[in-house]
């Protein structure tokens, strides 16, 4: 599965508001709504507006900015972070959210991560139309280009609750979880475990 970059300027035309808002009225209409009601008149606009934060994942220039210090003490011991993430299912354009844990080591002789950065990527990934496994993929290959590649491994795992199952189909709580293992996670079941022990502690 190939990770997920923003569309550019060059190779997306631009939509127009006007069309952004005909296209609205029109699925209002296809569902049997009357957009010309009060209360859907200025729904088009609220749309475009929601839209904007939460895809801003598609706008190269809301891309976070990665700090990173260079590793002075020589940590080599698992560095450890937990938070939030909301997105949108690519399939039905339906919430999954959830929370993540994420785990790296340090190249001794590399660089080391800022303490907000990690949020702000994963959420950065997280405002596009998604899959949770590639929504993985996209956070780690952020920050493994943000550490120009000196990593001696990552971890993540992605708690989510989709609600393109909760609601829709079968209506069952749409529960998924997702792991992705790089370089000595992926190597050593013992840093693996070490790991998912830290998860089930928050």
């Amino acid at each position: 599965m190939e990770t997920l970059t923003p569309n550019t300027q060059d190779t997306q035309r631009k939509v127009s508001d006007a069309e952004v808002r005909d296209a609205l009225r029109t699925l209002l209409l296809a569902i049997g709504e009357d957009p010309d009601r009060e209360g859907l008149v200025s729904t088009p606009d609220r749309i475009m507006r929601m839209w904007k934060e939460i895809f801003r994942g598609y706008d190269a220039e809301k891309k976070p900015t990665i700090t990173t210090f260079r590793n002075t003490n020589r940590e080599e011991e698992m560095i450890f972070d937990t938070g939030e993430y909301y997105s949108m299912c690519e399939h039905h354009i339906l919430p999954f959210f959830g929370r993540y844990y994420f785990a790296y080591l340090p190249d001794p002789d590399g660089r080391i991560l800022g303490i907000s950065k990690v949020a702000r990527v994963v959420g950065y990934c997280a405002a596009r139309l998604q899959l949770q496994e590639r929504l993985a993929e996209d956070i780690i290959q952020m920050l493994s280009d943000a550490l120009k590649g000196k990593a001696r491994g990552f971890a993540i795992l992605l708690r989510g609750r989709h609600l393109c199952k909760t609601m829709r189909g079968v209506r069952n709580r749409g529960e998924m979880a997702v792991t992705l293992y790089t370089g000595e996670f992926k190597k050593n079941r013992q840093l693996r475990l070490e790991f998912l022990k830290m998860t089930e502690m928050m």
